[in-house]
């Protein structure tokens, strides 16, 4: 094994093997890709056939190293792709676990969308005198995606999102959700209204998130309901719409789920729906990227609250401005968390 390459998700893996295999399709390279929520005896078999580009989620190649399915002993190249995103999961202790497994002389290479003080500590850590190479200035957005908020009322949201949808008669919409919970409700309520939809999260199968995928990618349905981490890193070619149904709690995810639009220069439309509660996100967002971001009502969606008395400027001056828990505390842990 000479190469390996980890990633925060299963779909991400799935995503870079098929680039790989794409690009050495006339070499004599053999890769293959390991992730949890499947069986791990396929993945054990084709490991004993040997392998010199391994892509894999951080759990499962430490469990199949510890089971001594795989050694990582011969390893010249380490790529840590989403980087920022295996922070924000958690996954340092398994991305240190595996550092102590490779050889030490090698080459590293980590790649992230955002770069906060824990990815520049990362990078300290495990990078040489690296090189850095920015394809674009940092937290920024791709200049050809149309960013609109439409303020709404919470209660409003699913009424005015089937109103876009079916009157625009869009074909292909990814919308993100904060919760599992919320996707899941979003996407029946699609279907109940003749709009064809799939929620993708991280408590559906392995096999329900690829299919929900491809049929996407297909065209078969018209609208992907996820969750920033589901949904983290996906290509979709020439996306055209990306609805937040609702703001993320850290103003990086803003940029990072309407990056999915707006790619290789084809142009992009990003909506926000956007209610009281959820002001305080639009200011973090908009210290992020340094510009502000203008909002509309749309007729017969009008909010009930007056704008002149909604949200303040955070308090908190860090990028990763996170609301502050409302009072109701029982609730809010299972209504965030994805």
């Amino acid at each position: 094994m000479r190469a390996l390459v980890l990633t925060p998700t299963r779909e991400l893996a799935a995503q870079v093997l098929d680039n790989v295999k794409a690009y050495s399709e006339f070499l004599d390279l053999r890769s293959m890709v390991i992730f949890g929520g499947v069986n791990a005896n396929p993945q054990i078999r084709a490991l004993r056939n040997g392998v010199d580009i391994l892509v894999a989620t951080p759990g499962r190649l430490l469990d199949l190293h510890n089971q001594k399915a795989l050694s990582l002993s011969t390893i010249e190249i380490l790529v840590l792709d989403e980087a920022d995103r295996m922070l924000d999961m958690g996954f340092q202790r398994d991305i240190n676990k595996i550092l102590n497994l490779l050889p030490a002389k090698r080459q590293n290479l980590l790649f992230s969308a955002t770069f906060s003080k824990e990815i520049k500590k990362l990078a300290n850590d495990i990078l040489d005198h690296p090189v850095w190479v920015e394809a674009t200035p940092e937290n920024t957005t791709a200049e050809k995606i149309k960013q609109k908020l439409y303020r709404v009322d919470q209660k409003r949201k699913t009424e005015l999102i089937i109103k876009l949808i079916s009157e625009g008669n869009w074909k292909q919409v990814l919308v993100f959700t904060r919760t599992k919970h919320g996707a899941n409700r979003l996407s029946e309520k699609m279907m109940k209204n003749d709009i064809t939809a799939a929620a993708i999260h991280g408590n559906k199968s392995q096999g329900a998130r690829t299919k929900a995928l491809s049929g996407f990618k297909k065209g078969t349905i018209r609208v992907l309901v996820a969750t920033d981490i589901a949904a983290r890193g996906l290509d979709i070619p020439l996306l055209p719409h990306v609805i937040n149904f609702e703001l993320p709690n850290i103003s990086e995810d803003y940029v990072h789920r309407i990056g999915r639009t707006g790619r290789a220069g084809a142009s992009g439309e990003a909506i926000s729906l956007v209610s009281m509660d959820e002001i305080a996100y639009v200011r973090g967002i908009e210290k992020l990227l340094g510009e502000k971001l203008q909002s509309e009502i749309i007729e017969g969606f009008e909010p009930t609250t007056n704008s002149e008395n909604i949200g303040s400027k955070p308090k908190n001056n860090t990028k990763n401005y996170r609301k502050p828990k409302p009072k109701n505390t029982k609730n809010y842990n299972r209504r965030t968390r994805r």
